[in-house]
């Protein structure tokens, strides 16, 4: 009776818990980000961030969407990858724009201190993905060259989805192939951090949300019973999210000398 008469607060209590782990899903990846987004736009300065983290996420987030045509799993899951692409784009077009403009204003500062009078300061040549450069991959003057992109890779891989969906192999492949992409996350950030033997431009903030959001995603996935690639991809993704921290502690405790930005002497961070 007594157990009974408990049930009318724990049944409650057990589904808030369950929407609250849920919508820490779905909204939770994004969080880190809003820091580095602040920082961008108040310095403007995107140097420190690396737009590759965005690429990484967009493939790996795709790649889940349509491994839940061939195997469902939970809908936060899903609605967590629609979320983190709209996210991705957004991070993406501000860095595009400061980028360009920095571009601009440095040409424009080059032609001042020229003296020169007979011409005016060009515009940065034009990056185009139709160009099918690799020195420019992902380095483009437009963010409509980025979302054609994302578009026709969507398009592809969805092609490719549709017709081989019968096949369990495929799937399965597709579905490892999705959270090993979204694994290496941090691989981007983790090698330019080392190159520029510096965290410079980075949010240490964003680094540490992602620690703690991906240890509370892998938690989530084991005791969910997500497929067994969820787990691995968790895993993967707090170890390099403590590789990256561990770079911050390293290269903070070494004088260093700071990397110089004609463009704009303030330096941004980025997560």
């Amino acid at each position: 009776m007594e157990a009974e008469g408990l049930d009318w607060l724990l049944v409650p209590l057990h589904r808030l818990v369950s929407w609250g782990a849920a919508a820490a899903m779905v909204f939770g990846g994004v969080v880190p980000y809003i820091p580095q987004y602040r920082d961008i736009r108040r310095t403007q300065n995107a140097d420190g961030f690396s737009t590759h983290v965005c690429l990484v996420l967009l493939v790996a987030n795709i790649l889940r969407i349509l491994f839940w045509f061939g195997r469902r799993f939970e809908s936060p899951l899903l609605w967590q990858s629609i979320v983190m692409t709209l996210t991705m784009l957004l991070m993406l077009k501000l860095c595009t724009e400061v980028r360009v403009a920095n571009e601009l204003n440095l040409k424009r500062r080059s032609f001042a201190a020229g003296d020169s009078r007979d011409e005016e300061p060009k515009a940065p040549p034009r990056r185009s993905y139709l160009d099918l450069d690799p020195h420019h991959f992902w380095h483009w003057s437009s963010f409509g060259d980025y979302v054609q992109c994302v578009l026709a890779f969507t398009g592809v891989a969805g092609c490719v989805t549709y017709l081989s969906i019968d096949s369990a192999l495929f799937v399965e492949t597709l579905g490892f192939l999705a959270v090993l992409t979204e694994a290496m996350l941090g691989v981007p950030q983790l090698y330019r951090n080392y190159c520029q033997r510096s965290t410079e431009g980075m949010s240490l903030k964003m680094v540490l949300m992602w620690t703690s959001g991906d240890t509370f995603k892998t938690a989530y996935f084991l005791l969910n019973g997500a497929p067994l690639q969820f787990s691995v991809c968790g895993l993967l993704q707090v170890l390099v999210d403590l590789a990256i921290l561990g770079q911050a502690y390293a290269f903070a405790c070494r004088p260093q000398k700071p990397a110089p930005h004609p463009a704009h002497p303030a330096s941004a961070k980025a997560l």
